[in-house]
């Protein structure tokens, strides 16, 4: 969830949204599994191939926005449905198991104690803390979300900027795919469903206006921790699965309010 959502936080930002997460990462899995073990491709190639293809379809849904002005929720509604069915097509919504044994290192294993793709959501927030605060890329994003006709007018290319953040939120959700087919061992069309609303809520919960123009990422951070407690938490104590959304939608609903209240005072 950390992973999309440093991407998914410059996209709220930018006064977009991106609700294709969850089905790009298991159409990321299952496309990485049949490459590997039904087309023999070597899983280096095959993980460069997966990530290739999440940034070309995260550009195409921004140059869709960009170009014709459909707002991203109808164009990442649409990826959302057409990578949930092609994940179940190509694999007849059963898992396809990847036989490198060493992959699922990437997925299981662990650095100083310290699981791996737990190390690379690290690595990957202190790379957007950056670009977010220290570089003029980030500063165009905030710059588009605030008021993008101004930022137009200041020299700023707001389709580019629109093009990018949907680009790179493709790119780390088929990241994020590779590494859960890491830890299942398999591509699985079923998997990370619902993550979408997860990714979202972190960053709103963490302070990003769904507006556009304001967010951090220290914030998402805390977002993303926080929607992790709450639904290990709520397992723990035995709270039955369909209350456990309830609860969750409540607790996300709560987060927008407050932050609509405090943004106005």
């Amino acid at each position: 969830v950390g992973i999309i959502a440093w991407g998914m936080t410059l996209v709220l930002v930018g006064g977009e949204i991106d609700i294709s997460p969850g089905p790009a990462v298991a159409f990321a899995g299952v496309l990485l599994a049949l490459l590997n073990s039904r087309f023999g491709v070597p899983l280096p190639v095959s993980v460069l191939i997966v990530l290739a293809v999440g940034l070309a379809l995260g550009l195409s849904a921004g140059a869709i926005r960009a170009r014709w002005g459909v707002p991203t929720f109808v164009t990442t509604l649409a990826l959302w449905s057409a990578l949930r069915g092609s994940a179940q097509l190509t694999s007849d919504t059963l898992p396809v198991p990847i036989p490198d044994a060493t992959f699922q290192w990437w997925g299981n294993g662990s650095l100083f104690g310290v699981p791996v793709p737990a190390v690379i959501a690290a690595l990957l927030l202190g790379i957007f803390w950056v670009v977010s605060t220290r570089l003029p890329f980030g500063r165009s994003v905030y710059a588009v979300g605030g008021n993008a006709e101004a930022a137009r007018l200041s020299g700023i290319p707001v389709a580019a900027v629109r093009t990018a953040i949907l680009g790179i939120t493709g790119a780390l959700s088929a990241l994020t795919g590779v590494l859960i087919a890491s830890r299942l061992g398999s591509g699985n069309a079923g998997a990370a469903e619902g993550m979408e609303f997860d990714v979202i809520a972190a960053g709103v919960v963490g302070g990003t206006a769904l507006s556009g123009g304001r967010g951090r990422m220290v914030g998402t951070l805390l977002g993303v921790l926080f929607i992790a407690l709450l639904a290990n938490g709520l397992v723990l104590i035995g709270v039955n699965p369909y209350v456990q959304s309830i609860v969750r939608g409540v607790v996300i609903l709560v987060a927008v309010l407050a932050n609509v209240v405090v943004r106005r005072d």
